[in-house]
């Protein structure tokens, strides 16, 4: 009996760890992957060409996100699908639209509030300046608007930030319009 609940101990304790290090890991990845991603943002700047952080990946850096009220320097990449947003923001083509997980890269929005600055600096090296204007919860059904417009800014997440069950309904969205 004893060797019994040692053994059910050890298997609990290996399951613990392998969880906690697959956890480890997702972070560890999107930590990693800013830095090499910088790397390619600085190249983007210096050549004005679309650089790759990695040679296997099927995006690149697009723009650089500061929040300076929040500590918060993050580097955007082309598009807004899965294998981009595995390694940081994404910026969606052809909006000013930046999404991102919620767990990782923009967990920091739930702290964001009407009134503070974000920045945004283009390619080109030019900074753009945003005030927030707004935040909602919406339905991902809702649409949620493509903006074309340079002056806006959305930054859009999943929510809610706590939910166990990634990918559910609903979106956190800030709005911010350009000062």
């Amino acid at each position: 009996m004893r060797s019994g609940r040692r053994l059910m101990l050890l298997a609990l304790i290996g399951v613990g760890l392998w969880f906690g290090g697959h956890a480890g890991y997702i972070y560890a990845k999107a930590t990693l992957a800013q830095v090499l991603i910088q790397r390619a943002w600085q190249e983007s700047l210096e050549s004005q060409d679309q650089v790759k952080p990695w040679s296997w990946a099927d995006t690149w850096p697009v723009a650089r996100l500061v929040v300076p009220c929040l500590d918060v320097n993050l580097y955007v990449l082309a598009g807004d699908y899965g294998s981009s947003l595995a390694f940081g923001p994404g910026r969606r083509f052809g909006t000013n639209m930046i999404s991102a997980h919620r767990d990782t890269h923009f967990r920091f929005l739930k702290r964001l509030r009407p009134g503070e600055p974000i920045l945004l600096q283009e390619r080109g090296g030019l900074w753009h300046r945003y005030r927030v204007t707004a935040t909602a919860v919406v339905n991902k059904s809702a649409n949620l608007p493509r903006v074309g417009d340079p002056s806006v800014l959305i930054l859009v997440t999943c929510y809610p930030f706590d939910a166990i069950v990634p990918g559910g309904p609903l979106r956190y969205v800030v709005y911010a319009r350009r000062v």
